[in-house]
C-alpha cells in the first residue's frame, strides 16, 4: 500500500512537472464533486455500520505542541462508494485489484426522472437506453453509464431515500434501479466500463437476488452507488 501510494506522488508530481500549465488551466467553477461528505448522520445501507469520527486528541500536548489525531470506522456500503465486482462475483476484482483504467472513460447520464417520479420502484430499460441514443448517439465503448433517477434530493432524509427509516430493515426499500435486460443490454452491446446511480443500490429497493449487482460483478464492472449532483452533468 506505501508502495503505491509513493508511486501515486510521484505520477501526479511528473505529470505536474511535464504540463505545468495544466495544474493551474482547471476551472473549479466546472468541476462536479459527485460525492456526500462522510459525517456521522451520513446516510449508509440499513444492515450496515454507519461511519464514526473518534476523536483521539485535539490540543496542546504537556510538551507545548499543538497535537491533533483521530479514529475513523465505518462499512463499505455508507455515502457514495464503490462496489467492487467481488462484491457479487466470486473471484472477480476487489476494489484494489480495479485497473485504473475501468474508472475513467466518457461520461453518459441517462435521466430516467420522470420514469421515477412515477414509480419510485422503476428499473431503467433497454427503451430507456435508446431513447437516451436516439437524441445522443450511441453510448460509445468504454462509457461509465450514470443512471439518473432524480433521488439525490432526497438525501439526508433517510424514509424518502430507502423507503423506510428502521434500522435493519431491507424488506420495505423503495427506490429505482436498473433492470437486468438493461444491464446485459449495456454489457454485450455497448462494453461499457462502469456503471452509477444516485441511489442506495444499482438494483432496485425490492430486488431480494440483486440480480444486477450479479449481473456486473461477474462481468468485472465497477458500480458507483449514492452518486452526488448527477443532475449537474450534461447528458
Amino acid at each position: 500500500m506505501k508502495r503505491a501510494m509513493r508511486l501515486t506522488a510521484c505520477l501526479s508530481v511528473w505529470f505536474a512537472a511535464a504540463f505545468p500549465l495544466c495544474a493551474y488551466a482547471i476551472d473549479e467553477k466546472k468541476l462536479v464533486d459527485m460525492t456526500y461528505a462522510f459525517a456521522e448522520d451520513t446516510l449508509h445501507w440499513p444492515t450496515a455500520e454507519p461511519f464514526k469520527l473518534e476523536k483521539v486528541n485535539e490540543g496542546m500536548t504537556p510538551q507545548g505542541f499543538w497535537f491533533a489525531s483521530y479514529n475513523y470506522s465505518g462499512s463499505e456500503h455508507v455515502g457514495t462508494h464503490l462496489d467492487a465486482p467481488h462484491h457479487f462475483g466470486q473471484g472477480k476484482w476487489t476494489t484494489d485489484q480495479i485497473p485504473l483504467g475501468k474508472t475513467i472513460g466518457p461520461g453518459v447520464v441517462v435521466d430516467m426522472r420522470r420514469r421515477a417520479e412515477a414509480d419510485p420502484n422503476y428499473q431503467l430499460q433497454v427503451v430507456d437506453i435508446r431513447t437516451w441514443e436516439r437524441r445522443h448517439g450511441k453510448i460509445p465503448r468504454g462509457a461509465i453509464v450514470l443512471m439518473l433517477s432524480g433521488w439525490g434530493k432526497f438525501w439526508g432524509d433517510r424514509k424518502r431515500y430507502f423507503g423506510t427509516d428502521q434500522p435493519g430493515d431491507i424488506t420495505n426499500l423503495h427506490f429505482p434501479g436498473v433492470a437486468k435486460d438493461a444491464a446485459e443490454f449495456l454489457l454485450k452491446e455497448r462494453s461499457i466500463n462502469a456503471v452509477g446511480i444516485d441511489t442506495p443500490s444499482i438494483d432496485y429497493g425490492p430486488s431480494r437476488d440483486f440480480v444486477v449487482h450479479q449481473t456486473f460483478g461477474k462481468a468485472n464492472i465497477p458500480i458507483f452507488e449514492n452518486v452526488a449532483n448527477m443532475d449537474r452533468l450534461p447528458a
